[in-house]
């Protein structure tokens, strides 16, 4: 059986103002069994917090920094965690 685990990730790059955190929901759905959500910041990076099987959340990750996303990513910054609950499915922000 998989561990569940939180993922919370910052994205850095032309990540906002592209449709990137309805991608960022559609590829959890896609995932499947992952809650959380995705929200631009002020600083024009987009924050993901998921949570779900290990194996989901590290799916999630590898397309976040794979180059498949719209716009662009520079960089990729993680926080792996024990998960907190409290989503109902996945999110935009």
């Amino acid at each position: 059986m998989s561990e569940d685990v939180r993922l919370v990730a910052w994205v850095r790059g032309r990540v906002q103002g592209v449709g990137f955190r309805w991608f960022t929901r559609a590829k959890a759905l896609e995932i499947g069994g992952l809650s959380g959500f995705a929200l631009n910041l002020g600083d024009g990076r987009v924050q993901v917090v998921a949570e779900g099987a290990r194996e989901g959340c590290e799916g999630l990750l590898d397309w976040l920094q794979g180059g498949d996303t719209p716009g662009w990513v520079d960089g990729v910054t993680e926080i792996w965690d024990t998960p907190r609950g409290g989503y109902d499915g996945f999110a935009i922000r």
